[in-house]
């Protein structure tokens, strides 16, 4: 037994008008010419095909093929805006000669653009917001005048004067309540936006008293060089960056970059790198300080693990980095020639960007302390 799948009707995205005769002729398998004449016929017969297309576009939804908005060929708002011309010429033209008919329909053709244009056009990728708010306040214009057209006319019926007060109270309320309507969604988002960074913070605290210190407590138990710590600090720092996300600057500078590679070497190595900034660092990291940086902090890790501090004072004038640690020491003159990683991979990389580096006994005599220092001036902004 085969079964029967049912086709839904469904809009495209391409479409003269709204999609409604395409999606028709689509699902029925017939050419989509025949469907548009059946509507053209039935809307001059009895309107009942206007009544038709506006059902089927209410209750057809658009096809889901990955395009956002829909892509109209027909310039509706041109359109309407010429009918709203002509009909306004007509409304002038017709002052005193009883009752005049063409207020209302001034009305309708004006209030269709306005609506069309800023709610409809705006999201037509063929078409500029601008486009869109530009015809708009034509017919808002338009609108105004044949208004103001009419009360200047001193044979004008009550009625007409009623009429083209409307028209003038319209206008003008079709041109504030989008700038109204956009106020108060900045006005709620601002404050949705406010609420939200309450409850992020009433979290961060609550978590900080409990969850970040107990992962605190356990790196201080474990020992820094514990591959428990290791994890607790891993934990800790993703547990930082989702409470504290957009607080902190992002982008490229050394600071930002300098805390990437602490936290690559606390995956990989049994220690923990605390980095302190002072002063506002270089929007763009320079290459030699930063790789001069990583190596003596990786160097660090890699030989002696535990407690490692990076401080970064970043001035206008210079930028200078402290590598410490808590290990034995390095004596650079009793090391054999072919070790390279911190007479090349740091001296030599400074030397040759034109900054130094000093590598010396850490304060107290215990550890080891690598100073760069690279002057802004020699670095060509890129420090």
């Amino acid at each position: 037994m085969t079964t029967r799948t049912e086709r839904r009707m469904t809009r495209p995205h391409r479409v003269v008008l709204s999609g409604v005769s395409a999606a028709l002729a689509d699902h029925l398998a017939v050419r989509v010419g025949w469907v548009r004449f059946v509507f053209i016929v039935l809307t001059v017969l009895s309107g009942s095909g206007a009544l038709l297309y506006l059902w089927l576009w209410a209750l057809a939804p658009v096809r889901q093929d990955g395009t956002d908005h829909m892509q109209r060929r027909v310039p509706v708002t041109a359109f309407a805006l010429a009918l709203t011309v002509v009909s306004a010429l007509f409304t002038a033209g017709n002052i005193g000669r009883g009752l005049n008919p063409f207020i209302l329909s001034t009305l309708a053709f004006g209030v269709f653009t306005v609506v069309w244009a800023l709610v409809v056009d705006v999201r037509d990728e063929r078409r500029s917001p601008r486009r869109a708010a530009v015809l708009g306040w034509i017919a808002e214009g338009v609108l105004v005048l044949a208004g103001l057209a009419v009360l200047v006319r001193a044979n004008a019926r009550v009625v007409d004067s009623i009429g083209a007060v409307v028209l003038i109270v319209v206008a003008i309320g079709t041109f504030i309540v989008p700038f109204a309507v956009h106020a108060w969604t900045e006005r709620m988002g601002a404050r949705a936006a406010q609420v939200r960074e309450v409850q992020r913070a009433e979290i961060a605290a609550h978590l900080h008293d409990s969850v970040l210190q107990t992962l605190a407590l356990i790196q201080n138990r474990a020992g820094a060089s514990s591959e428990v710590a290791r994890l607790a600090r891993a934990q800790e720092r993703e547990l930082r960056d989702w409470l504290f996300a957009g607080t902190t600057p992002a982008g490229s500078d050394l600071a930002s970059e300098l805390r990437d590679i602490a936290a690559a070497i606390e995956l990989d190595y049994p220690a923990r790198v605390e980095i302190v900034v002072v002063g506002e660092p270089p929007a763009v990291a320079n290459a030699a300080v930063l790789a001069a940086s990583r190596e003596a902090m990786v160097n660090a890790a890699r030989h002696v693990g535990g407690e490692i501090s990076v401080y970064l004072e970043a001035s206008p004038a210079a930028v200078d980095v402290f590598v410490r640690d808590r290990g034995p020491g390095v004596d650079l003159a009793s090391l054999p020639d072919d070790r390279l990683g911190i007479r090349e991979s740091i001296i030599g990389r400074m030397t040759r960007a034109g900054g130094t580096a000093t590598v010396r006994p850490g304060a107290g005599g215990i550890g080891t302390e690598v100073h760069l220092h690279l002057e802004a001036t020699v670095s060509g902004g890129t420090t």
